[in-house]
């Protein structure tokens, strides 16, 4: 069955969204069609609106959610109708090398690099005024229905509140394991965050649940200082206060440079002076923010040939269907909050205040 509802449908670029009836078709073989309850906006969804990330259009972005399956295409195992669930940008096939690997969590069926905007199978499940709508990195989750492949769906608990924990989708998973998945902070170091948005207060948890004895809270707006406080920064300090390189700042108040470092806005400058930053021997800097499109960077090699290392890392570097039901299931002991990271809920047609919201900083 054809499903008629209501989607933000992105047409071109720097252009508002549009809201529109769009049909969602039913799910193929191993595909599953899920009701959105709760959606996030991300900074990820905007970069692909200025086109930072690239890709085509139109399309339904949204990427951060949790909702309901509705229905099953065949041979679909994993979930059934009525079940709660949380998309996954990053799938788990389950068989290629990533996946096999204990190192690695970049599914090779990803569409982040890609950038292809279909389904695995090369088409799309939306269509809008006749014409077909591609889809966000499997998953266009701005909508009341979204079809997505089974191995980018993962079960939750059917207690969990969907309005809050549709973070785990992507904001709060991907900052909080840059720090204790793909870092591994240690107890006693000292880590420094660029960008106090929601995936770098994330980073902050992560942070202090590593025991990080001093975590140097880093953006250029200072309201964002007393949250970052309270989820467990012990110092916060705006760029725009200082003369001189902000690298240089945090090697003076560590005395040699942090144990670790985390990017988390997607800017080339912040990117290097994170590097920078940290120790120059054993130190080690995470790239956490989406790197803008045809944009390259340039350093001194001396930097990494003193022994630092520089990672990447997407959704945190978590096993996305096995690690989102226990990240669920620890939110539910309590073991971390979501709800300072929930600044303002808005309807689904006031989507563009939200994003409003977002590229103001609050």
């Amino acid at each position: 069955q054809v499903i008629k509802c209501k989607a933000a449908v992105m047409w071109e670029a720097n252009k508002p969204f549009s809201i529109e009836e769009v049909e969602v078709a039913p799910p193929k073989a191993h595909e599953v069609r899920i009701k959105i309850v709760a959606t996030g906006i991300c900074r990820s969804d905007d970069h692909v609106i200025t086109g930072a990330l690239v890709m085509p259009f139109p399309i339904i972005l949204g990427h951060e959610a949790a909702g309901v399956v509705e229905s099953v295409g065949q041979g679909v195992t994993s979930v059934k109708p009525g079940d709660k669930v949380i998309p996954l940008f990053v799938p788990q096939c389950g068989e290629c090398n990533s996946c096999l690997s204990t190192k690695g969590n970049l599914c090779s069926k990803n569409d982040i690099g890609s950038g292809a905007g279909l389904m695995p199978d090369g088409t799309t499940r939306f269509t809008c005024k006749g014409k077909a709508i591609h889809h966000f990195i499997g998953t266009s989750t701005f909508t009341e229905y979204t079809v997505v492949h089974e191995s980018a769906v993962a079960k939750i608990d059917s207690a969990a509140p969907l309005e809050k924990v549709c973070l785990i989708g992507c904001g709060f998973s991907t900052g909080y394991g840059a720090a204790v998945q793909t870092a591994k902070v240690e107890p006693g170091s000292t880590c420094a965050i660029f960008g106090l948005g929601g995936v770098g207060l994330s980073v902050v948890m992560g942070c202090k649940a590593a025991g990080a004895s001093r975590i140097i809270a880093i953006d250029i707006n200072s309201d964002k200082f007393a949250k970052a406080k309270e989820l467990g920064a012990t110092d916060c300090i705006n760029p725009k206060d200082f003369k001189k390189p902000i690298h240089e700042v945090l090697i003076e108040m560590t005395g040699q440079g942090v144990d670790y470092s985390f990017e988390v806005i997607g800017r080339t400058e912040t990117m290097t002076a994170a590097l920078a930053c940290c120790q120059y021997n054993y130190g080690v800097s995470v790239i956490v923010g989406v790197p803008p499109a045809a944009q390259k960077i340039t350093f001194d090699p001396m930097l990494l040939f003193s022994g630092r290392t520089w990672r990447g890392s997407v959704f945190g570097g978590w096993k996305s269907k096995d690690s989102v039901p226990k990240l669920v299931a620890d939110y539910m002991k309590k073991k971390f909050v979501l709800d300072p990271l929930i600044t303002h809920t808005l309807p689904f047609t006031k989507i563009n205040e939200g994003f409003d919201l977002l590229r103001t900083g609050k």
